[in-house]
């Protein structure tokens, strides 16, 4: 299975929305997106379970992970690799009940180390932090310090995920600090050619990473 790593590409595009969803995903895949993470807070059970379920298949397709934000019903539905978990979500352990051993298991833990040591304890994946940057998704977000990466990287032994107001301007720093994954909502799908921005940012990684 693919780890956890390089470009991180967060949907943006509703579900409801879903030829216009699953072009721009294709896109970032094409120019190496290596996980893909439905995120959709609607209500829209059956538009996001068909929305999981072509996701998924694109995913696979391409070799990339397809996880899940928020919602473990919904990966298990929809045969997600994994799940991304916010501190008001379901626990790792419940998550890691419901979806097996083999699921990635992911966790948000802001700008606290503290949370990421105990993520990792109850079984999680890989950790994210952030946001390092302003952020136009979510505007009120913790600020994480660009030192936190570098003292999760030589303490965690898990993937650590970078995520918040990321563009490939700023991304380098992140990945050179430990960054193993950049997540990108906004610098990724907001442009105008998504397959040539993806392609830069996995370009970031060939030319910063310390791993």
């Amino acid at each position: 299975m693919t780890a956890v790593a390089g470009l991180y590409a967060v949907t943006r595009t509703p579900v409801n929305e879903l030829p216009r969803l699953l072009e721009e995903v294709r896109q970032a895949l094409r120019g190496g997106a290596r996980v893909v993470q439905l995120r959709d807070k609607s209500r829209e059970s059956g538009a996001r379970l068909e929305a999981g379920l072509r996701l998924n298949a694109l995913c696979r397709a391409h070799g990339a992970l397809f996880l899940v934000n928020d919602d473990v019903a919904l990966a298990a539905a929809c045969d997600a690799h994994g799940v991304h978990l916010g501190r008001d979500d379901a626990s790792i352990a419940a998550a890691r009940a419901r979806l097996g051993r083999a699921a990635v298991i992911g966790a948000s833990c802001y700008n606290r180390l503290s949370l990421a040591r105990r993520a990792v304890e109850a079984g999680a994946d890989y950790v994210a932090f952030g946001r390092f940057f302003p952020s136009t998704t979510k505007p009120e977000a913790v600020s994480a310090d660009v030192s936190l990466l570098r003292r999760a990287r030589l303490e965690l032994a898990v993937p650590v995920v970078a995520i918040g107001g990321i563009t490939v301007a700023n991304a380098g720093s992140l990945i050179e600090a430990g960054a193993r994954a950049v997540a990108v909502i906004e610098g990724l799908f907001g442009a105008s050619d998504i397959t040539a921005r993806a392609r830069e940012f996995a370009g970031l990684f060939r030319r910063h990473s310390t791993r």
